[in-house]
C-alpha cells in the first residue's frame, strides 16, 4: 500500500483509527500554545457577534466551539466536515460543553459545498487546507458562500518544516519525510496562500506566522507522537514495529532532555471585497 494522508481519508478510516483522530485534535486543540495562535487570527477577524459563520473541515469542532464560547459572539456556526464519524464526535462534545444550540454541524465536501451563495458572514479554514487535493476549490467555495465584505480566516501548520530531532540525521531525515507524507496532501501549502488569495480574489488584510518549537522536553508534541505512530502505520509510511520504534526513540529523548520537535504554523485573514 502507497503512503497517503489519513486526514484526507477520514470518510474511509476504521474507527479505531477515527478515535485516534478525535484524540489527537482534542488534545491539540486544547494545548496553550494552539489556543493563542487560534485566538490571534480570532481577533483579526473581527467576527460581528450576530454573524452567521462557516467551519470548514471542522473536524470535532475546536474552532467553532471556541468561537462559540467567546462573550462577544451570538451568532450561529456551521461546521463541515468529510466524516461523519468526525461530525457525530463534534456534536457529542458540543453537546456536552452547552454549546449544541449555537453549531449545527454536517458532514459534507469543502470543495463542493452544499450551500447557497453569500450566505455567511465569516468562514473559517481551520487545519484544512494542507489535507485536501484541490485548496483552490475550497478559497473559491469560501469566496462564493461568503456575503460581500466577508472575512475568511485560514490557518494551518506548514508541514514542509515539520522535524524531530534523530541521533542519525540522514534517518531524521527520511523519518521526517515519512511523517510528513503520512500526515499532509499539501505541506508547503501555506507558503502558497498570498498567491492563491490573490487567485481567488480575496484581499489580504493580516497574516501571523509562529514557530512551535519544544527543546529538551516534549511539551506541544509529547500527545503527537503516540497518534502519529499510529498514523505512520495505518498511512503505510512505515511498519507498525518501525513506528514504534520512532515513536519510543522520541519518548526516550524527551526522557533524557535531547529532544527536538518543531514546525512552523501561519494564519492569513483575508476579505471578499
Amino acid at each position: 500500500m502507497g503512503t497517503v494522508d489519513v486526514y484526507r481519508t477520514t470518510d474511509r478510516l476504521d474507527d479505531s483509527t477515527l478515535e485516534v483522530l478525535v484524540a489527537r485534535l482534542e488534545s491539540r486543540g486544547k494545548h496553550p500554545r494552539f489556543i493563542a495562535m487560534m485566538n490571534d487570527y480570532f481577533d483579526a477577524m473581527k467576527i460581528p457577534s450576530a454573524a452567521a459563520v462557516l467551519d470548514l473541515g471542522c473536524g470535532t469542532g475546536i474552532a467553532a466551539r471556541a468561537l462559540a464560547r467567546r462573550k462577544t459572539f451570538s451568532g450561529r456556526i456551521t461546521g463541515v466536515d468529510l466524516s461523519p464519524y468526525l461530525t457525530a464526535a463534534a456534536r457529542r462534545v458540543a453537546q456536552d460543553e452547552g454549546l449544541a444550540s449555537t453549531i449545527e454541524f454536517r458532514t459534507g465536501d469543502s470543495q463542493h459545498l452544499d450551500v447557497p451563495d453569500a450566505s455567511f458572514d465569516a468562514a473559517l479554514v481551520h487545519t484544512l487546507l494542507s489535507h485536501v487535493g484541490d485548496p483552490i476549490a475550497v478559497l473559491r467555495e469560501v469566496a462564493r458562500t461568503l456575503k460581500p465584505g466577508g472575512t475568511v480566516g485560514i490557518f494551518d501548520g506548514d508541514y514542509a518544516s515539520l522535524t524531530f530531532g534523530s541521533g542519525d540525521p540522514v534517518k531524521g531525515k527520511a523519518d521526517d519525510e515519512a511523517l510528513i507524507n503520512a500526515i499532509v496532501t499539501n505541506p508547503r501549502v501555506m507558503r502558497q496562500m498570498p498567491q492563491l488569495l490573490r487567485d481567488t480574489e480575496f484581499e489580504l488584510i493580516a497574516s501571523f506566522s509562529y514557530l512551535v518549537a519544544d527543546i529538551g522536553k516534549a511539551d506541544y508534541w509529547a500527545l503527537a507522537i503516540g497518534s502519529f505512530q499510529r498514523l505512520l502505520a495505518k498511512a503505510g509510511a512505515m511498519t507498525e514495529s518501525e513506528a514504534q520504534a520512532w515513536a519510543d526513540a522520541l519518548v526516550e529523548r524527551s526522557e533524557r532532555g535531547v529532544f527536538f520537535g518543531a514546525s512552523n504554523y501561519y494564519s492569513y485573514v483575508a476579505t471578499r471585497p
